[in-house]
């Protein structure tokens, strides 16, 4: 009887991830070589493959331009009518080809052998003419393709990509790569939103609704309402005082009117810090049922004001 769609499925991934434990148990001699070199470079990483090695080739490029390690995948076809001139001695070229005989690779080979170029070969054969020509050399474990015919890309491609992944992980902690310097290659999209800080969408200046001890309640309604935010900031030549509330209004109902700011606010208010991640500051309004968060720097002088709707249109959620 024939495999069925999900036995076939279960059969490609324990191969696959058999492969990837035999490279997890037995990594490359080169590898950590292979970071030493690529935290020298002064240029750029060049990373090159071709058919399906060449589409590993620019995740991984992509990977490492992203964590910190510059890096451009090159088409060896496009490399042999002119993109050779991308690449300059202050660069280092990762080749990737399963066998190493990939013939198309042929003159970035040589381009690199002439120029002095660092030149690191992912590949399964050691005996390879691309092993042979490069400096270092990540060797894949050889481990069988999981297709049935066991021809097509499948098993080599999953472990090339997770040895790249390892590279630029490796580089990334090597170079103390954090989450700023990470949110400032990812401004984009939600996972750029999950890396603002509060200091990006806080309100500021003449935004903030501040009143100081003596105000009269008459006028602190008018601030709180003039400026949108349903609070009023307390503040006195110390820094932030207090915070009034609707609650807070509620709470002094009679003789509201006869009473001054100082008299009606909350003391020691939640507050957050310019630099806090928004994600996290969305996380205190949740979880103590606020909209607003006033934000102090490091002296607690007010230096904004956090409002729920704020974290919401940059995309936090």
């Amino acid at each position: 009887m024939s495999q069925s769609p999900s036995e076939i499925a279960r059969n490609v991934l324990t191969i696959e991830g058999n492969a990837l434990k035999q490279l997890a148990d037995a990594l490359p001699a080169d590898f950590d070589k292979t970071v030493s070199l690529l935290l020298s470079v002064s240029g750029r990483v060049i990373v090159s493959g071709m058919g399906k090695s060449g589409h590993v080739a620019n995740k991984i490029a992509a990977t490492l331009a992203s964590t910190g390690t510059p890096a451009q995948s090159v088409h060896p076809g496009e490399a042999s009518h002119g993109d050779l001139g991308m690449i300059t001695p202050n660069d280092a070229v990762i080749l990737i080809s399963n066998s190493g005989e990939t013939r198309e690779l042929a003159d970035m080979i040589g381009y690199c052998t002439r120029f002095q170029v660092p030149l690191i070969a992912i590949t399964k054969k050691a005996s390879s003419t691309l092993a042979q020509a490069a400096e270092l050399l990540l060797q894949l474990p050889d481990a069988p393709e999981a297709c049935a015919i066991g021809m097509a890309p499948t098993t080599s491609t999953t472990v090339t990509m997770a040895l790249g992944d390892a590279l630029a992980v490796a580089l990334m902690n090597m170079r103390g790569f954090g989450r700023e310097d990470y949110g400032n290659f990812h401004p984009g999209g939600s996972l750029g939103a999950q890396l603002l800080r509060v200091s990006a969408v806080m309100h500021k200046g003449d935004d903030l609704p501040i009143v100081q001890e003596t105000t009269p309640m008459s006028e602190t309604l008018l601030t709180m309402s003039s400026k949108g935010f349903g609070v009023s900031a307390l503040v006195d030549q110390m820094g932030l005082a207090g915070i009034i509330t609707d609650g807070d209004l509620r709470r002094n109902m009679d003789g509201l009117m006869d009473r001054t700011a100082g008299q009606v606010a909350t003391r020691s208010p939640m507050t957050t810090r310019p630099e806090t991640l928004l994600t996290e500051a969305l996380g205190i309004m949740n979880a103590t049922k606020r909209t607003v968060l006033l934000v102090v720097d490091e002296d607690k002088r007010l230096v904004g004001l956090l409002h729920i709707h704020d974290a919401l249109r940059a995309g936090v959620a």
